[in-house]
């Protein structure tokens, strides 16, 4: 699996009082955080689910993805391409299965790159106790299905996945509680993400949140939300404490 290279001009900030890698449990963004695709297996996906129930035709042309839930994405292309309510709704279930059968038979065309610094990150935090986890847009087949085509699945325990959330806050809610539920009521759960909407959702649940820099945002976009820690990358925010080995 290659890693892209971290950047020369890192940069970190982290909130006064904020330990970024103590805290009892972290809910991790996938695309664009842990990992890029080189593929378009997944952005067909929607397209090829619409027309394989419906028959009808849909793009993804002007509809913002980054941050976005499968859900909600899937909705906004069927809204855009006119199919009437009455249609849609009945069939809404049935196309998210066709858009994980679509990912699933073509598993083989996956071409994942990691993000810097990831299973560094990964490896340090399992290393102190906490428990990993996922919060992503992606339908959880979908979701599951990269993670394991990118190497990581070892690392993680559980989910949070937009099957039944079009609305990215509800999501991490429903990851949260997942994780209180195996790391106990008064665990901490942190959210790392790449978009300005990871940290909104996790600020909607009260939850910290680490952004990083790795996907469409860039450092000071993301800064002027005010997370909890912002960094270029995770390779960057480790050197923060060393790099384990």
């Amino acid at each position: 699996m290659q890693t892209i290279q971290p950047k020369t001009d890192a940069r970190v900030a982290i909130e006064p009082g904020f330990v970024w890698d103590r805290q009892n449990a972290y809910l991790f963004d996938i695309d664009g955080t842990l990992l890029r695709s080189r593929d378009r297996v997944h952005f067909e996906s929607v397209a090829n689910g619409v027309r394989r129930v419906t028959g009808f035709e849909v793009t993804l042309a002007g509809i913002s993805l980054h941050g976005n839930t499968d859900t909600a994405i899937l909705l906004e292309a069927c809204n855009r391409a006119g199919i009437p309510a009455d249609v849609l709704e009945p069939q809404i279930a049935a196309i998210l299965d066709a858009m994980c059968a679509s990912v699933e038979e073509r598993r083989h065309e996956l071409d994942p790159i990691l993000m810097p610094g990831v299973k560094e990150t990964l490896r340090h935090l399992s290393e102190h106790g906490a428990l990993l986890g996922v919060a992503t847009g992606n339908l959880e087949m979908i979701g599951w299905i990269k993670i394991e085509a990118a190497g990581l699945r070892e690392w993680f325990r559980f989910g949070g996945f937009s099957d039944q959330f079009p609305v990215r806050a509800e999501m991490v809610g429903h990851a949260a509680r997942k994780a209180r539920a195996l790391a106990g009521d008064a665990a901490t759960v942190c959210v790392v993400g790449d978009t300005p909407r990871d940290i909104e959702a996790a600020q909607a649940n009260n939850l910290p949140v680490i952004a990083v820099a790795t996907g469409n945002f860039d450092f000071d976009a993301l800064h002027a939300l005010r997370p909890d820690a912002c960094a270029t990358s995770l390779a960057d925010l480790i050197a923060v404490t060393g790099n384990p080995q």
